[in-house]
């Protein structure tokens, strides 16, 4: 009898489908939160997988602050064509606008805090009761403490010191009226598995992703985009640079990388070498030592 081989890769990916599958049939109205990042990308591929040649049975969930990238949301609508997938905008300026949040003002300004509260009444509005994402435990040490299965009371928060065993890989989804899940498919996957796995599948990307030239500002060691949502501090010039994103999100926050990586053996070569995790670019993460872990517990992806 010849030996059955499986891949890393293609146990991360049976892994990942399983659970896909598992909220499915473990909930009755469950949807993916998408933001139009490598990882929620990834999440739709593997969705697709898990239900062919059927079409995926959720609708794809984006959280528009606004301040996105315009590629981002090209690639969003040309994907959401392709898979034939129902697509929910939840608007943060709407929130704005009925006064459910206020914004920030500065040069400093973000709307990602802003999210949770678009999220929130966006996943209540379509009696959402699991919104699986792409979040992963080695990009932040808050999403290390996560469980597959996250549990969120009736406000739509998280309690880091009281999260269910998953023992054997038995996923517990009871909960109460009003409450519901979060779930990560791919938590156990690393950056260097994420690109290996994009390769192996031909998996199409936003062109951020890859090297290209921007227009940026340098402000406190994170490299960010020129873009009419970023006004400049006293001092700041505006610089042509060679730069490619390791992770997706607003304008003003997410930080570029020097890179001249442009395909994907460059960019796993260029993940190989780094001592940096994705999320060290990310603005937003450097307002406190539990920035992440605090938005979280607010209700946050």
């Amino acid at each position: 009898m010849g030996q059955y081989y499986l891949s890393h890769l293609k146990e991360l990916e049976a892994e990942a489908i399983f659970i896909i599958r598992e909220v499915v049939s473990q909930f009755e109205k469950p949807a993916l939160l998408f933001s139009g990042g490598k990882d929620s990308i990834l999440l739709a591929h593997l969705a697709k997988k898990a239900f062919y040649p059927a079409k995926i049975p959720f609708p794809l969930i984006h959280i528009d602050t606004g301040h996105n990238f315009p590629e981002t949301l090209e690639f969003r609508d040309a994907l959401v064509e392709e898979l034939g997938v129902q697509l929910v905008v939840g608007s943060v300026q709407e929130s704005i606008d009925k006064g459910r949040v206020r914004e920030e003002t500065g040069v400093n300004a973000s709307r990602n805090a802003l999210q949770t509260v678009t999220l929130l009444d966006t996943l209540e509005d379509l009696k959402i009761d699991a919104a699986m994402g792409g979040a992963r435990r080695d990009e932040e040490k808050a999403r290390a403490k996560e469980r597959f299965f996250s549990h969120r009371d009736e406000f739509g928060q998280w309690d880091p010191k009281n999260q269910r065993p998953e023992l054997w890989n038995l996923f517990n989804g009871r909960k109460h009226h009003g409450e519901h899940f979060r779930v990560f498919p791919i938590s156990n996957w690393t950056e260097m598995d994420v690109w290996q796995y994009i390769k192996e599948e031909n998996i199409a990307l936003p062109s951020l992703y890859f090297s290209h030239e921007r227009e940026c500002v340098v402000r406190d060691e994170v490299i960010l985009a020129k873009s009419e949502y970023l006004p400049l501090k006293d001092g700041e010039e505006i610089q042509k640079l060679i730069v490619r994103y390791r992770t997706c999100g607003d304008m003003p926050i997410t930080g570029a990388v020097l890179s001249d990586a442009n395909t994907l053996d460059l960019i796993i070569e260029e993940v190989a070498a780094t001592r940096t995790t994705e999320r060290g670019t990310r603005a937003d993460d450097k307002r406190g030592e539990t920035a992440m872990e605090d938005r979280k517990k607010a209700g946050y992806f």
